[in-house]
């Protein structure tokens, strides 16, 4: 009998590293073919269930179940495409955490699901409507991570689908943050913006208060 979402949901509550890791890899295998997953979908609470614990792997503190735990949810993101927009709002968080984790490779892989979820599962102001909390995040990589996203951002899509004047009075604010790493990614945040969008950001920065030889 291959294994079904029924099993999933009980194996990905697992605690043992060794457990996840194996489940993990399972999981992968099971969500790249969808003629072995039919029952995906069968039950939405079954469902949740799975990628609720699942954000709970990439809070984990082993990095590698973390890193798992970011490969099967965009494995999920690949499967559901759009009808994995409800779950935006409970994967951003501990994303927004990770991109201040101290290893490059979790701070990477965990940009890249963000930028991931633009492409396939909503569009992207929508998620930077959500995104925007990470600016005032605990952790300056995390602060430091969400310009550097902004950029990346800017380099895939372009100013057109942002609403530029939500997110830039946020650089704004960072570019007095205490580290100077966020204020330095603000700064190449704010000439990325000016690169898609010209004059109108000198004006808007002018207005903001931000000195002129700034």
């Amino acid at each position: 009998e291959p294994a079904g979402m029924d099993y999933f949901c009980e194996q990905v509550q697992q605690k043992d590293v060794g457990r996840r890791m194996q489940v993990g890899q399972e999981l992968l295998e099971y969500l790249s073919d969808p003629a072995r997953s039919p029952d995906l979908e069968q039950d939405q609470q079954r469902l949740d269930k799975v990628i609720d614990e699942l954000t709970g792997w990439v809070n984990s503190s082993n990095f590698k179940v973390a890193l798992l735990g970011l490969d099967v949810l965009g494995a999920f993101v690949d499967r559901l495409s759009g009808r994995f927009k409800p779950y935006i709002g409970t994967v951003l968080s501990p994303l927004i955490d990770r991109m201040g984790d101290a290893k490059d490779q979790v701070r990477e892989q965990a940009q890249n699901l963000i930028l991931k979820l633009m492409y396939e599962a909503a569009p992207p102001m929508y998620i930077w409507e959500r995104l925007a909390v990470g600016f005032k995040h605990k952790n300056y990589r995390s602060r430091e991570g969400v310009c550097l996203c902004l950029i990346a951002t800017l380099n895939i899509y372009g100013a057109q689908p942002l609403s530029l004047s939500k997110l830039v009075p946020h650089l704004c604010t960072a570019f007095g943050d205490s580290n100077s790493q966020v204020r330095d990614a603000a700064i190449l945040a704010i000439v990325e913006v000016y690169r898609h969008v010209g004059e109108k950001v000198r004006i808007d920065l002018t207005k903001r208060g931000i000195h002129p030889g700034r």
